[in-house]
């Protein structure tokens, strides 16, 4: 599948602020089953963007501008190339060995609750990893309703999601590596987009799961869709959580507010 992808993400400051500084986590890599045509990144201020790799091996990019700035726009343009691997994914680079996935950060810590939830999935699933993560897959999907805040920072701890049975995508998402890394299994975040195919709504910045099952590597989890990545994904970045992966991340200089507005369209 071809996908094309339009993102730009908008900040206004009122009053303006003095300085900016962002980390834009916004281009995708190249590895089996994904290849990247052609990707360019557009700022709508007058400064250079300075490329490097993150110590997971996210592309990234960091702009420093001092303002005053009324607004700063990021737009991102590309095309990629997918195709079907069943949500496994194999010639990412990797960094870290596999123990670095089981360590668990505020936002994806397994209370109680979480870990009593996943070890009754293994009891019923007789130890075969792969089938306990689709178990985990499929029930926290029914368990849990899926709101649609994109806006919303991603803020809140995966017991307190479990605890109410609702959140946003990145909260399931957490919820479901907190429940995989208290069985042991490594489990990351991952940032992307997904085409929402024929007959949907064009759409949009996505996030789902991996975990590692042995003899297969990393395999992807939707919790939103109760799937495993398909041609319609487009993986971008991964992370311990939310906050690690996240596309755009940076702080303001100045007093006053900021606002902001997204608009992501994927197309096929």
């Amino acid at each position: 599948m071809r996908l094309r992808i339009a993102h730009t993400t908008t900040h206004r400051y009122e009053p303006p602020a003095a300085s900016v500084i962002q980390v834009l986590r916004l281009t995708p890599r190249n590895h089996e089953g994904q290849y990247v045509i052609g990707w360019r990144i557009d700022i709508s201020a007058d400064l250079r963007l300075n490329a490097h790799e993150d110590a997971f091996g996210n592309l990234t990019h960091v702009l420093t501008a001092d303002g005053p700035f009324e607004a700063l726009s990021i737009q991102v343009e590309g095309e990629v190339e997918t195709q079907n691997t069943d949500g496994i994914v194999r010639g990412t680079l990797e960094r870290f060995p596999l123990g670095m996935f089981l360590r668990d950060t505020p936002l994806t810590q397994a209370d109680l609750a979480i870990r009593d939830f996943a070890l009754g999935v293994r009891a019923a699933n007789s130890g075969d990893r792969l089938a306990e993560l689709h178990a985990l897959l499929e029930e926290l999907h029914e368990g849990m309703i899926r709101e649609n805040d994109t806006s919303r920072p991603p803020t809140a701890m995966a017991a307190e999601v479990f605890a109410r049975k609702r959140g946003v995508t990145h909260d399931l998402t957490h919820v479901f590596i907190g429940a995989a890394r208290s069985l042991e299994i490594p489990a990351r975040y991952i940032a992307g987009y997904r085409c929402g195919g024929a007959g949907a709504a064009p759409h949009s910045g996505h996030a789902w799961a991996e975990a590692h099952v042995e003899g297969l590597g990393w395999v992807g989890f939707d919790v939103a869709n109760c799937v495993s990545p398909t041609d319609a994904y487009v993986r971008v970045a991964v992370g311990l959580d939310a906050l690690g992966a996240a596309p755009v991340r940076g702080t303001r200089y100045g007093l006053g507010e900021e606002t902001l507005a997204v608009a992501i369209r994927v197309d096929q």
